[in-house]
């Protein structure tokens, strides 16, 4: 119980207690100054009849769906690049691996010069092309996609580390095999190399997935007021109602109902892994 102490005891205080104390709050009325008032589930309720709450679920899901297959891909890519017999690669792998430790807020700034809808040198590109370039954070209609293009690239490198160790596990014996069998480049990747890296992409996709449903700082550091809209997520919702709008139970039975959508969807992927995940 001793050696358990040191990491149970700060796990307690700053994450059960406050998890709980997130409950109780939900079952109120709060301003954050006043005396709570209980309310019962009408929390609950008043969240899954609004509008608004649906709105900022599809904008949550709408990021998931372009983020998770940007930032696999590319990760991927990525380190079946770094695992060949490339010049530098421990280098790479650090450069690759820095916009993950990087700040969220630096990392925002500087894709919000980058997409400058006037000055960014990505519309800059695209101009000599001859192509007008999107408003992309001020305009609420880009501002997802700006959103989901920083996310990818910052969160690369991640995905990156992970897959290129699952690489690294898969026997040179058998990749030499398929070349003997005649197997290609593009048949190798999909029957041997895919399969093998089953465990590292389930982690992936689990941990993208989770990060995914909670995705604020970027957007909240990243999007402009006349895009805001568009643009809210779900954590940005409960920090709207909490600190916007004083409504803190509504804010507190919000976090409980995105806790139990993130518990949920990740029951699933680990029941459904059995079927495609392959551990060596």
């Amino acid at each position: 119980m001793a050696f358990l102490a040191p990491s149970a005891i700060p796990l307690a205080l700053f994450t059960l207690w406050p998890m709980l104390n997130a409950a109780w709050i939900s079952l109120h009325e709060w301003n954050l100054i006043g005396d709570m008032e209980f309310v019962g589930l009408d929390n609950y309720v008043a969240l899954l009849t609004d509008a608004a709450t649906w709105n900022v679920v599809l904008h949550t899901l709408y990021y998931i769906a372009g983020y998770l297959p940007l930032v696999y891909v590319g990760g991927l890519a990525v380190a079946l690049a770094l695992n060949s017999r490339l010049r530098g690669r421990t280098l790479f792998r650090g450069i690759y691996f820095l916009p993950v430790v990087t700040s969220w807020i630096a990392v925002a700034l500087v894709w919000r010069w980058l997409l400058n809808p006037s000055n960014g040198i990505i519309n800059t590109a695209l101009g000599w092309v001859g192509i007008a370039g999107p408003g992309w954070w001020t305009d609420p209609l880009w501002a997802m996609p700006s959103v989901i293009i920083a996310s990818a690239w910052k969160d690369l490198g991640f995905v990156m580390v992970i897959l290129l160790a699952g690489l690294q596990a898969i026997p040179e014996d058998v990749l030499e095999a398929a070349r003997v069998d005649g197997a290609g480049t593009l048949r190798t990747l999909w029957s041997i190399t895919l399969p093998m890296l089953s465990p590292s992409t389930f982690f992936v996709v689990v941990i993208s997935l989770i990060n995914g449903f909670q995705v604020f700082d970027q957007v909240y550091a990243m999007v402009g007021p006349s895009a805001a809209p568009a643009a809210e997520v779900v954590v940005q919702r409960i920090y709207n109602l909490t600190f916007q709008y004083q409504r803190a139970g509504e804010a507190s039975a919000l976090s409980w109902i995105l806790f139990a959508v993130i518990l949920a969807v990740t029951l699933v992927q680990v029941r459904a892994q059995r079927r495609w995940v392959h551990y060596a």
